[in-house]
């Protein structure tokens, strides 16, 4: 029995860009096997849209708390998304 897909919006803030935090959140998102996108948002902040099943998708929710190692995370606002079936993990 394959587990329920789950999908989730996490924005991100305080140095996150220009710090490889995207690219970083791609990496881990294909190490957890998780799909979705990363995008810089014009505040300053990251957009993650993340989808699989429920343990990766909230391993990679924990990892946008902290993120890569240059970056300074100050708050990560997590909100439900419809799961779209894509696959694989993007950086915008």
């Amino acid at each position: 029995m394959t587990e329920e897909r789950i999908g989730r919006r996490a924005i991100v803030r305080g140095e996150v860009q220009g710090v490889g935090f995207r690219m970083n959140a791609r990496e881990r998102a294909r190490e957890l096997g998780v799909s979705g996108v990363a995008r810089n948002l014009p505040d300053g902040s990251v957009e993650v849209l993340v989808e699989g099943d429920a343990a990766a998708v909230n391993a990679m929710l924990e990892w946008l708390q902290h993120g890569p190692q240059y970056a300074r995370v100050d708050s990560v606002e997590v909100t439900e998304h419809p799961p779209t079936g894509e696959a694989g993990f993007q950086v915008e």
